[in-house]
């Protein structure tokens, strides 16, 4: 398996992780897809979603597979008067993933990062490794404190 560089920071960082790579489909690089490959519930298995709010500050947002992000209740959490997502040509470039890639860790910049409060009661969970095809399950208290992101709840569509 090739190491991506999320793997490198947690290296460095002495956090334990395990490493699972799974074929991707370019019309389908949805998280479902990944954990289904991986035999993987879709609660534990988390994607990464970066959004922009009215003065274009950038936030990321980590929830199960299986929910979908509420924008205004995002810009609840986010104190913004409203947000987006961050357009698929701008991810590259202001996160350092592409769609399908996107991992809390190692982005280009430290973000402010929320996860759904679900996330508190899952042991592990899985999320992207920084690359397409290749994901980590690790401890979730390790992932939050590495990431220095904060449980909330209710901004997804389901809460």
């Amino acid at each position: 398996m090739t190491k991506t560089n999320v793997m490198r920071l947690l290296d460095k960082a002495k956090i334990n992780y395990q490493g699972f790579e799974y074929e991707f489909d370019e019309n389908d690089l949805s998280g479902t897809h990944a954990a289904d490959f991986l035999s993987v519930p879709h609660r534990i298995f988390y994607k990464t979603l970066a959004v922009k709010d009215n003065k274009n500050q950038i936030f990321v947002f980590c929830l199960s597979v299986e929910d979908e992000l509420d924008l205004k209740k995002a810009a609840n959490v986010t104190k913004s008067k409203s947000v987006e997502m961050l357009h698929v040509s701008d991810l590259l470039k202001t996160v350092g993933y592409m769609r399908g890639a996107c991992s809390p860790i190692g982005m280009k910049k430290k973000f402010s990062t929320f996860f759904d409060n679900k996330v508190l009661s899952e042991d592990e969970i899985y999320i992207s490794a920084g690359a397409r095809g290749v994901a980590i399950k690790l401890k979730t208290e390790d992932l939050l404190k590495f990431t220095c992101a904060e449980a909330k709840e209710s901004f997804t569509a389901s809460n």
